[in-house]
Formats: structure tokens, C-alpha cells, sequence
């Protein structure tokens, strides 16, 4: 069964073209209504009964479903066009921008992994000692509170919750799993008269807690404080700031799903190998420090993952994979919105990704200003960090003219920035970063700028990150060949010093990604730029230092074959004619060792040098100084020799 679209042009104060948008989505309409969430409730009462119903309305969402649940029904879907494309001072035709945004409405909600964490509501409080007992006692009814203090002068004896002495050293963990390290712990002897007892203080006293609230003012306990589960922290000097953290404490009990948001797959990640390191680009934006080394991969603890998404987006390999939604259901928005766009009319459209603080922006501006033009078309994420180069090269080949990436203050940069100069060399002058906080200044800007024009051959992005940006990256230069990248890109070249170069293939066997490979048959060096993740570990590796990266993206099928980067003529073993390693470095070998050394001050071992593995295990050991010869073995003893030995034999 179709759904059915319910239109409403909130009082007339928008347009709205029922017939055009019913024919641009294929959903059935029966025209636009003018106060559907008031006077014309029954209106869409009998909609929402009907069932299969979507309502282009957001704002009103809680009324309707009031109305589904009185009626015994499910809730209808909402979509907002309103704030989002109905109010605007544009002039332009707003059919093609609502077709877009409600097909992109209609595409399957993806479904997201979770885990259940349990807070049964033990908590420590930190801070100075008027403060942090004065919300222990507000809390106590609540939560099981422990207070540390840091002097015993402070103590005040009661029996609602513990109070604690020492100096918090060090806490790891999120809520329901907080490990806390404390130096000079001592707590109070119970019994006796007047002023408590405390134990001897001691060092290193470990303890766990499912929140913590921090009231010190001091530097906090974890990198982006905000982003850490069960860590609350306010300035103690502010009263409101110190009401909302209790609040927010005492309802942290109970049971919490925790989104998981990102795959690893630790075979793909090239973070080291033997030791030597390589990428570590996830380690290096992670802003909450849940990415940490393990051995040849990096390991993500996903309780302390806050879900930027920056670690997908500079994973040259994918091992790190956004999950909340997959990249390819990202892909799918792009088109979807893309796509519908341009069926229905519309050309030249600049894409504004934001999140939830765009969002709100948006609104203020439609419901207060001039909204926004109509050909800016909205998608909203819910990482502005993981919308990566890929992601902007695919909504520019996909038929947008341009991608605007709308920050806010709490917006994490230190991966976007570097993925937006990724994007801008390849796409010159096709996406930028607006950080403006102002919702009429948003408005201003983009009424102020000019629409670029989008290309005339686009593509449908699927496939990988690096497919869909090495396809998005040939659409949008059909004439280049090459296109020179910034340094840490994730494609390359790699540039090898064949006077160096001893091809010893050390970089062979440790690529992660199998970008170089040698020839079993020759002594050769080959190369497939495609594969390359410009990770540095062959940089790391060789031991003549002769490789180099060079950060470019070649977009010609070359570089989907293998290239020769260095090759020399192999050596022929002098005793069977096997050819074996490389003939420089045979001959540099003996060279440096024939008549030099010790060990080859015989001619015969000199000899040896210049024989494949099976000629110089033979001549060895056939030689008559074999280091390995001893004397001839005994006969092995039988029966017979025993029995000869017994007398009544």
C-alpha cells in the first residue's frame, strides 16, 4: 500500500504545490490543507486511521501522534518542509527543494547496534568541602555517594553517606565502569566518642563508582570532559551550573543503551607492522582517547567512543568504519536528495550538511529571518566529523553544484579541516566550512552567494570510501590525469632511489595494503598505486631509506596495474645455474667479504657466496672444515649384542 502525503501550508504562510510534489515524490495527495494540527484536526484524524500516512509537519509531531493514540492507531511519519523549505524569502519555486527533502524522509530508517550499560548509582563527588557536602546531602536520597576530601578538618560525621580522604590520582572508565586511583586514602573509624578515627594513609588505593561528579573547578579528570559518560563537572562558583550537574546525576540510575558507532577490522587497519609504525591518524583526532594502540592494529573501546566519527573519516583503509548510520546509507541520502532535486526540476543546488545545533539555526532563521534559498538543500548527520573527502567528492558528483558544512561550537575540527583541503584538491573551490553562530548571518550568506554550477554527468556513488572518491574524483576532472594531493593524504605514489634500492623487499612483506610486490621469477620492485594508503611504513622499513611518498591521485587506469619501480639482473648460481638474489649485491658481497673476512679467506668458502641455498648447504657439507662434522656415529646396539654378552648364550 502507497503512502499518502497530508500537506499544510501553516496558515498560507508558505507555498506550497500539492500537485506538483505529489507527482515529484509519487505519493498521493488530496491537496493542501491550511491548519491541519488545528481546525482541521479531523482532517487528519481520518488520515492518520486510515493508516500509511505522511505528514509534512514536525512542529505539530506530538499533537498528531496524540491523535493516533486516542484513535488506537501508530503514529504517523513526520517530515519537516516548513522551517526547512516553506519559510523563505526566496521567490525562487520551493517544489524541487521539498521533493528532495521528503524523499529523503522516506528512505528505511537504518537499524543501529547498541549494548545496555548498568548505573546502580554509586557516585563520587569531588570538590571543595561547603560544595561537594552540600550536594552529597542533596543527592543522598538518590544515589549511594561517597564525598573525598582532601583534610580531615573537613570531616563532619554522619551516617547518610561516606566521606573519604586523599588526593584522586587518577580515573579511567565511563559510567557504570569508573575506576578511580587515590593516594593518601584514609576513611573513618567508626565507634569511639567525639571526633571520627582515621585509618594510616596509604597510596595507590583502588576503587570503582558508576558517576562522577567532579565540583573542583580544576582541570578535568578526562580529555573532552563533555563527551565522557557519567563525568559531570561544574564550576562550583555557579550555582545553576552546580543544580544542573545534581540534577543530571540523580538521573543516571538505572539501565542506559549505549550506541555502539564504529566497526574495526583489525586486518585492514595499518597502524604498525614488526614494530615499525605506520598510520596513526585515529589515534591522533580521537578526542576522547578510545583509540589506543594494540600491537599491528589500533583498538577502539566503544564505552568511551563518544561517536564523532572523526577515526572513519581519516582511516585511509576503511578498518574503521562509521556505523551510526554506515557510510553507505550516507551515499544513499546524497543521492536520494540529489537526485530528487533534479527530477523535479531543480538545478544547481548547494548541499548544507549540519547537525542537531544547524538544525536549530535553521528554524530560527526560517521562523525569525529570511530562511534559506532554494536551492540550499539541508541533510542533517549526526557527526558533522565524519563527513569526510569521500563524502563531499560524492554529493558534488552525485549533481550538487556545491557542499557547505555548517559547524558549531562544539563541532570537532581537527579531522574535518584536514578532509576539507582533501575534498578542495581535488573539487577547487566546490565545498567550504561555515562556522557562523548568527541564524540571520547564515541567511545573509547564503542569499549572498552565487550558485555554482553543478556537472553535467552525474554519478551514483557505491562502493567503498576510496571507490566512490576515486569515481567522484574522475567525474569531476574528466580531462586530468593527475591531480596533486596535500601531504597525509591517503593516495599516492611511492617514489623509489633505485641507486639505493638493494631490493632486499623488506617493504614487500610488511605493506598492509599490498600496494608494492616483488616478481618470485626476477629481482624486481612493483608497485599498484590504487592499493597505496600512503600509510609511511615502507618509508619506516627500509633500511637505505630510499622510498618516498608522494601524495597525488592518479586517475587514469594505470593505476590499477602493477609497475616496475626498480629491477636488476639476477645472479646464476656458479655451481647449478639456478638464478638467485640480485647480482650487485652478490658481487658488493663478496666484494666486501672474498679474502676480508675471516670466515672467507678460503677460497672455497669465498666460493660459497655466489651459490643458491641448495649448492652451499651441499658444499658445506662436503667441505673439509665442516663446522658441522663429527666423528662417524656408533653402530646402533640390537638384541644380539646384549644376548652374546649373557652367559647361557
Amino acid at each position: 500500500m502507497s503512502k499518502t502525503l497530508i500537506l499544510c501550508d501553516c496558515l498560507s504562510s508558505q507555498t506550497v504545490d500539492a500537485a506538483a510534489l505529489s507527482k515529484a515524490t509519487g505519493l498521493a495527495c488530496a491537496g493542501c490543507h491550511t491548519s491541519l494540527c488545528t481546525s482541521q484536526i479531523d482532517i487528519a484524524a481520518k488520515a492518520i486511521e486510515a493508516g500509511d500516512v505522511v505528514i509534512a509537519c514536525l512542529q505539530e509531531a506530538q499533537r498528531f501522534a496524540e491523535v493516533a493514540e486516542e484513535l488506537e492507531v501508530g503514529a504517523p511519519q513526520f517530515i519537516d518542509i516548513r522551517d526547512r523549505a516553506g519559510w523563505t524569502d526566496d521567490t525562487a519555486p520551493t517544489t524541487p527543494k521539498m521533493a528532495a527533502l521528503i524523499a529523503d524522509g522516506m528512505l528505511p530508517e537504518p537499524t543501529y547496534r547498541s549494548v545496555d550499560v548498568i548505573s546502580e548509582g554509586t557516585c563520587l563527588i569531588t570538590g571543595a568541602p561547603d560544595v561537594a557536602l552540600a550536594t552529597a546531602q542533596s543527592l543522598v536520597e538518590v544515589l549511594s555517594v561517597t564525598v573525598l576530601l582532601t583534610s580531615s578538618e573537613d570531616i563532619v560525621p554522619t551516617h547518610e553517606y561516606d566521606v573519604v580522604l586523599g588526593k584522586l590520582k587518577q580515573a579511567s572508565g565511563t559510567i557504570g565502569q569508573f575506576e578511580v586511583k587515590i593516594d593518601s586514602f584514609q576513611q573513618s573509624l567508626v565507634g569511639g566518642r567525639g571526633t571520627p578515627g582515621l585509618t594510616a594513609p596509604r597510596d595507590g588505593a583502588l576503587s570503582h563508582c558508576d558517576i562522577i561528579l567532579d565540583l573542583t573547578g580544576g582541570t578535568p579528570l578526562f580529555p573532552a570532559p563533555e563527551k565522557r559518560d557519567g563525568y559531570l563537572r561544574a564550576d562550583p562558583k555557579s550555582q545553576p551550573a552546580v543544580a544542573h550537574a545534581v540534577f543530571t546525576a540523580s538521573q543516571l540510575v538505572g539501565t542506559f543503551e549505549k550506541p555502539l558507532y564504529v566497526r574495526m577490522e583489525p586486518t585492514l587497519c595499518a597502524h604498525s607492522r614488526a614494530e615499525k609504525p605506520a598510520c596513526s591518524n585515529c589515534l591522533n583526532v580521537c578526542p576522547t582517547g578510545a583509540i589506543v594502540s594494540a600491537g599491528e592494529h589500533v583498538s577502539i573501546d566503544p564505552m568511551i567512543c563518544a561517536g564523532c566519527g572523526a577515526c572513519a573519516a581519516v582511516c585511509p583503509s576503511s578498518a574503521i568504519s562509521y556505523d551510526m548510520p554506515t557510510v553507505d546509507h550516507i551515499f544513499r541520502r546524497i543521492n536520494t536528495l540529489a537526485t530528487a532535486y533534479r527530477n523535479a526540476g531543480g538545478k544547481d543546488a548547494t548541499l548544507l550538511v549540519h547537525d542537531d545545533h544547524g538544525a536549530e539555526m535553521i528554524s530560527l532563521s526560517a521562523r525569525h529571518g529570511r530562511g534559506l534559498p532554494a536551492h540550499v538543500i539541508l541533510m542533517k548527520v549526526n557527526a558533522l566529523s565524519g563527513f569526510g573527502h569521500a563524502e563531499i567528492l560524492a554529493a558534488l558528483a552525485s549533481g550538487f553544484a556545491a557542499v557547505d558544512i555548517l559547524v558549531g561550537p562544539k563541532t570537532e575540527r581537527d579531522a574535518l579541516d584536514p578532509q576539507l583541503e582533501l575534498a578542495l584538491a581535488i573539487a577547487p573551490e566546490k565545498a567550504s566550512i561555515l562556522d557562523i553562530s548568527d541564524p540571520d548571518a547564515l541567511s545573509d550568506h547564503l542569499f549572498g552567494t552565487q550558485p555554482m554550477t553543478a556537472i553535467d554527468t552525474p554519478i551514483l556513488p557505491l562502493g567503498t570510501r576510496r571507490q566512490v572518491a576515486r569515481l567522484a574524483a574522475k567525474a569531476l576532472n574528466p580531462t586530468s590525469e593527475t591531480i596533486a594531493l596535500p601531504i597525509s593524504a591517503p593516495y599516492g605514489a611511492v617514489l623509489v632511489d633505485t641507486d639505493a634500492c638493494t631490493l632486499c623487499l623488506a617493504c614487500v612483506s610488511l605493506c598492509p595494503s599490498g600496494a608494492l610486490g616483488d616478481n618470485p621469477d626476477l629481482p624486481q620492485l612493483r608497485f599498484q598505486e590504487d592499493a597505496c594508503l600512503q600509510c609511511g611504513l615502507c618509508t619506516n622499513v627500509c633500511p637505505e631509506k630510499a622510498i618516498t611518498l608522494a601524495p597525488q591521485f592518479d586517475l587514469t587506469d594505470a593505476a590499477f596495474t602493477q609497475k616496475t619501480l626498480n629491477e636488476e639482473e639476477p645472479f646464476a648460481c656458479v655451481e647449478c645455474g639456478t638464478l638467485f638474489g640480485v647480482k650487485s649485491t652478490v658481487e658488493k658481497i663478496m666484494e666486501k667479504l672474498a679474502g676480508n673476512h675471516s670466515m672467507f679467506a678460503n677460497p672455497a668458502a669465498s666460493r660459497m657466496i655466489q651459490m643458491c641455498d641448495g649448492c652451499r648447504i651441499n658444499a658445506q657439507f662436503h667441505s673439509q672444515n665442516n663446522p658441522f662434522a663429527s666423528k662417524e656415529r656408533p653402530r646402533p646396539r640390537t638384541s644380539d649384542d646384549y644376548l652374546s654378552k649373557r652367559k647361557d648364550h
